[in-house]
C-alpha cells in the first residue's frame, strides 16, 4: 500500500482527498500547519504537523514515510487577502512550494498532483475557459498559483518531476457521509456563508457587487462538488503512475451560476429564506469564470457526477447540521 503525502490534508479539499485515497487503497499522510486546517479532519491516515517552508521537517517526513507521490493542496487562497497582503501569498504559496519540490526531488519522490486554480486566467468573460486560454491573473492568489505551475515545468525539465496540474475555481459541497466538510475561520465561501445566514449563525449574507454585466447583476462562477474534484485527483495520480509525464487539466462543468441563483437553490433545498444585504464589489473579483473539462474527460476519464447545485447544497447542508470542528 503506497504512502501519499497530502499537503494541506487537514483542510477542506485535502481532507476529502484523504478519504478518497484511503478508499482507493492508498495511505494518505497529512502534512499541515493547521493555520487553516483542522486536526479532527485528518482521520484517514497519519497526521504530521509542519510548515511547507520548513525543509528539515519535510526531509524528516520524506525519510519516515517514503511517499510515492504528493497531492499538493496547501496554500493561502483568499482573493481579497491576497490583494491586501501579496507578500504573504508569494512567501507561503510560492516559497513553500519551492521548498516542498526541492525536498521531494532530494527524496526521489517524483510524482506531484498540484491543486491550481482558474484564477490564473484572470477576468475573461463570456467564454468557456480551456487549458490553452491565456493566463492573466488579476490578484496575487492567481499569480502565485501560476508561478508554481511554471516552477513545476522547470522541475520536470531539470529533475524529471512528473506532475498533473488541476485548474478549478469554486469547490462546493461536502462528503455525502458527513464525515468531513467545509469549515473556515473566517468563512469566505459562498455556500457555507449562505447556510450560516439561513441557520442564524450570521445576521445576513452580503452580496458583494450587484452591478456586474450578468443576467441578475451578480458574478458567475462554475461550481464543482468536492467529491468530484477529489475523484479527479485520484485519476490524476493513477495517470502519473501509469504514464509518467506532465499535463494540465481544467476541472469544471462548463455551466456557471450567479450568486442569486445559488441563493435561490439554497432556499429550495433548505426550505428557508436567505437573509441578505447588498454591498460593493470586492477588489480582484472577476465577473464570470466558467471552465470546461473536455481534456480531463478524454484523457483521465473524469466526469463530474455530483456537481449540481442541488447535490452540492444538499450535502453541504447535511454537513452543516452535524456540527463543526473545534480548535
Amino acid at each position: 500500500m503506497s504512502n501519499i503525502l497530502v499537503t494541506g490534508g487537514a483542510g477542506y479539499i485535502g481532507s476529502h482527498a484523504c478519504k478518497a485515497l484511503k478508499a482507493a487503497g492508498y495511505t494518505p499522510v497529512t502534512y499541515d500547519n493547521l493555520s487553516t486546517g483542522w486536526e479532527d479532519a485528518a482521520k484517514f491516515g497519519p497526521f504530521e504537523q509542519g510548515d511547507l517552508t520548513d525543509r528539515d521537517r519535510l526531509d524528516q517526513i520524506f525519510a519516515a514515510y517514503q511517499p510515492t507521490a504528493i497531492l499538493h493542496f496547501a496554500a493561502l487562497s483568499q482573493v481579497g487577502e491576497s490583494m491586501r497582503d501579496p507578500g504573504m501569498y508569494w512567501h507561503n504559496n510560492v516559497s513553500g512550494s519551492l521548498t516542498l519540490f526541492q525536498a521531494a526531488v532530494a527524496a526521489g519522490c517524483l510524482n506531484v498532483v498540484f491543486s491550481s486554480t482558474c484564477a490564473t486566467y484572470g477576468d475573461q468573460d463570456n467564454v468557456v475557459l480551456d487549458e490553452n486560454s491565456a493566463q492573466h491573473p488579476i490578484n496575487a492568489y492567481g499569480a502565485s498559483k501560476r508561478a508554481i505551475e511554471d516552477m513545476l515545468r522547470d522541475f520536470q525539465n531539470a529533475y524529471g518531476l512528473n506532475h498533473v496540474i488541476f485548474r478549478y475555481f469554486n469547490v462546493a459541497g461536502a462528503d455525502p457521509d458527513a464525515e468531513v466538510g467545509e469549515f473556515h475561520q473566517p468563512e469566505t465561501h459562498l455556500i457555507p456563508l449562505i447556510l450560516d445566514a439561513i441557520d442564524g449563525k450570521r445576521d445576513a449574507l452580503t452580496i458583494f457587487g450587484t452591478d456586474y454585466d450578468t443576467q441578475d447583476g451578480t458574478c458567475i462562477r462554475d461550481y464543482v462538488h468536492v467529491m468530484d474534484l477529489v475523484d479527479a485527483h485520484i485519476l490524476g495520480l493513477k495517470w502519473l503512475e501509469d504514464s509518467k509525464g506532465c499535463d494540465v487539466f481544467n476541472l469544471g462543468t462548463g455551466t456557471g451560476f450567479s450568486v442569486r441563483e445559488v441563493m435561490q437553490q439554497a432556499q429550495a433545498v433548505t426550505g428557508k429564506d436567505v437573509p441578505f444585504i447588498e454591498g460593493p464589489r470586492r477588489p480582484g473579483d472577476c465577473t464570470k469564470l466558467v471552465s470546461g473539462s473536455d481534456r480531463a474527460e478524454a484523457d483521465l476519464g473524469w466526469t463530474p457526477k455530483r456537481s449540481t447545485l442541488e447535490h452540492m447544497i444538499g450535502d453541504a447542508w447535511r454537513w452543516h447540521q452535524t456540527g463543526h470542528y473545534v480548535k
